[in-house]
């Protein structure tokens, strides 16, 4: 399971990179929240990759307040944070500036990512979905 999650968030983080470089190719609505919502789902990825030994809703709930946590951040402005955001890195992983939509952004991808990942594991033990 480590290498599908490993890989998940290698596509996740392609798949974000490109709906900013190529949001001008996309529907408003797609360009304007995919990015937030992948970024999201990568966290999601990440800390199941990072913590395997831990329940889907550990996962979730660590991720969601994780996620949180990078988004509130950002209302904190000050020099030397401020130069690590304006770095291409920085900004790919604090964000720039404090938006309420992002944290409904990340809660969708999340919640995604979890419902996704939860069939997939009833789907590969054999147990029946309720989905």
């Amino acid at each position: 399971m480590l290498i599908r999650y490993a890989f998940t968030v290698v596509v996740l983080i392609t798949l974000g990179i490109s709906s900013r470089k190529f949001s001008s190719y996309l529907p408003f609505f797609i360009a304007d929240n995919s990015g937030d919502m992948l970024w999201a789902s990568m966290v999601y990825f990440g800390f199941r990759c990072l913590f395997m030994n831990k329940s889907l809703p550990w996962a979730f709930a660590g991720s969601l307040i994780f996620s949180f946590l990078i988004e509130f951040s950002q209302l904190y402005q000050v020099d030397w944070i401020n130069i690590i955001r304006n770095t291409t890195w920085g900004a790919l992983i604090l964000g720039k500036g404090f938006l309420l939509v992002d944290l409904i952004r990340y809660f969708l991808g999340i919640t995604t990512s979890y419902l996704a990942d939860l069939f997939i594991l009833k789907h590969a033990s054999g147990r029946p979905s309720n989905f």
